[in-house]
């Protein structure tokens, strides 16, 4: 049976929305190797061609808090709109441009449409709806993202065994959004605090500054070492034979379709295991998926332990969004969104900076396995961090015997 709230047409809107935000940085993955080849007279190709991927991040984590405070002031809907038409006209840049730097800079414009969609839709989702409700949209949302990736990067991996420069027209998406959203949504009824829009309802919990601050940490550093799927897992399955774009769309695609099951999911466990023991877990999955990521030598087990990589994250994202605007003031959701953003997006910028150096070191399989010990780290640390703040106990334990 459908859940109820799915009957809500605002809700589609916002979840295409977040759809289109993975299409930022992964559907051009199983491009890269081509891309590569395409501009290998440029001495810098192979770091280029990663920074790809990437650059949008980096606009992202620096715009994000700017967008997300903006949002606060002149409402939602004006800046989502803004950031479809800047994401469709300068993601299909890359269809047409000649060189690798016009192109990385045609990615860092991006990201600008990027920290305005994503800070004003999570904002809204936080305007619209509360409590448990809000927990499974979050849900729903991380889902649909998913699902978006497994569709767009299956589809950019068949359409760059062709040409590596055609999964650049997947972005021109963005526009058939436009007018859904002017028609289905709405800007929440609200009052002024402090010369910031914000509705009197929904305070703050105490301390709230403190766990938005390490939702924040928690959400960067997972993508620090996340975002080595699609930046090193092509060449990782290259190393051992398996070279086709398609193997590599194939596997990514089963990464975020765990990640949808997973996120839909994680509504309904974060009542049993908690504020932390939901992340927790989430860092445990992730683990052993890039451990088992690191030892596979077949696409069967590839397939298999980048599902396990997507579950573990299918499990964090959710919960480090819903805790962040749960605890949050509602006249500040727009900036705590932009904060989230920002920090998910700065550990994706990061992530080749980091995990480059470990590949030369140590390989592909060792710069995985790194990885895996690292989301154990994390898992621990966020524990002892959190266990004895409010919401950390699970809200229905299970019953003994």
């Amino acid at each position: 049976m459908m859940d109820p709230v799915l009957r809500d047409r605002r809700i589609w809107v916002l979840m295409a929305a977040a759809m289109l935000t993975i299409m930022s940085n992964a559907t051009i993955t199983p491009a890269l190797p081509g891309l590569q080849q395409m501009f290998a007279a440029n001495p810098d190709a192979a770091l280029m061609t990663r920074l790809l991927i990437t650059a949008p991040s980096l606009l992202v984590a620096i715009t994000a808090p700017i967008a997300g405070s903006i949002t606060d002031r002149i409402g939602r809907i004006r800046p989502l709109c803004w950031g479809l038409v800047l994401f469709s006209v300068a993601g299909t840049a890359g269809l047409y441009l000649g060189s690798l730097e016009a192109i990385l800079a045609s990615r860092l414009a991006l990201g600008l449409g990027v920290a305005c969609i994503m800070t004003a839709q999570a904002a809204l989702i936080g305007d619209y709806y509360e409590g448990p409700v809000r927990a499974r949209l979050m849900g729903y949302q991380m889902a649909a993202v998913n699902l978006g990736g497994l569709i767009f990067v299956t589809a950019a991996g068949a359409m760059a065994a062709h040409d590596p420069r055609l999964p650049f027209a997947i972005y021109g998406l963005g526009l058939i959004l436009i007018l859904p959203a002017l028609r289905c949504l709405h800007e929440p009824a609200r009052t002024i605090h402090d010369g910031i829009l914000g509705e009197p309802r929904a305070p703050a919990e105490p301390g709230w500054q403190l766990n938005v601050g390490l939702m924040a940490v928690a959400a960067g550093a997972t993508f620090v070492m996340y975002y080595a799927v699609p930046t090193q897992l092509p060449y990782l399955m290259a190393s051992v034979g398996l070279d086709q774009p398609q193997q590599a769309g194939l596997v990514l695609g089963a990464t975020m379709l765990a990640a949808a099951v997973l996120s839909v999911a994680s509504g309904p466990l974060r009542r049993w295991l908690g504020r932390v023991g939901t992340p927790v877990t989430g860092f445990m999955l992730l683990a052993a998926g890039f451990w088992g990521m690191a030892e596979a030598q077949t696409m069967v087990t590839q397939m298999s332990f980048a599902a396990l990589n997507g579950a573990g994250l299918g499990l964090t994202m959710p919960a480090f969004v819903t805790t962040a605007l749960n605890v949050t003031p509602a006249h500040r959701r727009g900036t705590v969104s932009g904060i989230i953003t920002s920090a998910i997006f700065l550990g994706q910028f990061l992530s080749p900076l980091a995990t480059q150096p470990l590949v030369t070191y140590l390989g592909y399989s060792g710069a995985f396995h790194v990885a895996a010990v690292s989301y154990v780290v994390l898992g621990a640390l966020l524990f002892l961090t959190m266990r004895r703040q409010p919401g950390s106990v699970p809200a229905h334990p299970p019953r003994k015997g």
